[in-house]
């Protein structure tokens, strides 16, 4: 039983990760219809500036807390920078071109970042610094699940936790669960739809870094294939966990409540 629930905690542990890299993938294609297959490369680099960071401030001697966080803000906003600069890129100039035509540019734009981070860093395994130190009150438990899982498992949650509230509740949440349903007609009640495409590329970039930085710390390792992997297996959760963009904006699109309150969304 201790070794089920070992494998099952670091599953879950690792789910944890994947999920948020797979929430970027299905608010892309929930508001623009298309998969960002360079997704995996941002959090790849937020792994990459994690590591770059958390290296310069350790050799400065900050305490552990204070690396933790300003490294993820310093990958949150970098990648972040780079989701921007990718969507700017490869999307906006085929928003109205034949569907194939984004999706190998979003290709395209996968391998360019992958073998730009192989030129600027290098093709082996970087060890990353252990950030987070084993807790004593985990002791007992500590051969089934590690302060890292534990860690993981509480900032996933916290951040789907503020991005739930950021979608259901926020001026900019509901412009977005609007534009997904209705992209013309977000466009008729004034709704600035690329800057909310601009926002959730954003925002799915931070919630990349943010799992680039945690995973790195967990299994101690980066190189330039991560995001490769790490994209392939979230993709793939989020095609089997259904990758459509739900919300107070869903059901019939000619009628009912959710239709009438889409329509007013932008206003309250």
């Amino acid at each position: 039983m201790d070794y089920f629930i070992e494998l099952f905690c670091s599953g879950l542990t690792r789910g944890s990760i994947y999920a948020l890299i797979a929430l970027g993938y299905t608010m892309v294609y929930g508001i623009i219809g298309l998969i960002n297959f360079a997704h995996g490369e941002i959090y790849m680099i937020g792994a990459f500036t994690s590591f770059i960071v958390a290296t310069v401030l350790s050799i400065y001697g900050f305490p552990l807390a204070a690396i933790v966080v300003v490294a993820g803000v310093a990958a949150a906003i970098w990648s972040s920078a780079y989701g921007y600069t990718v969507e700017k890129i490869a999307y906006k100039p085929l928003r109205h071109a034949p569907r194939l035509a984004p999706l190998i540019s979003a290709i395209g734009m996968s391998i360019l970042l992958q073998n730009y981070v192989l030129l600027a860093q290098t093709s082996d395994f970087l060890p990353f610094p252990e950030l987070i130190p084993e807790f004593a009150f985990m002791e007992p438990i500590a051969h089934i699940i590690g302060s890292s899982d534990i860690v993981i498992l509480l900032t996933t949650t916290v951040v789907m936790l503020a991005l739930t509230f950021l979608i259901k509740f926020t001026r900019i949440g509901k412009a977005m669960r609007a534009t997904a349903q209705d992209r013309t007609m977000a466009l008729l009640v004034g709704i600035n739809v690329d800057r909310v495409i601009s926002a959730t590329f954003i925002i799915g970039s931070a919630l990349a870094a943010i799992g680039g930085l945690l995973i790195a710390s967990h299994i101690g390792q980066i190189n330039f294939a991560i995001g490769f992997i790490a994209g392939i297996k979230a993709f793939t959760a989020a095609v089997l966990g259904g990758i459509v963009y739900s919300g107070s904006c869903s059901g019939e699109p000619d009628s009912g409540p959710d239709r009438k309150f889409c329509h007013r969304l932008y206003f309250q």
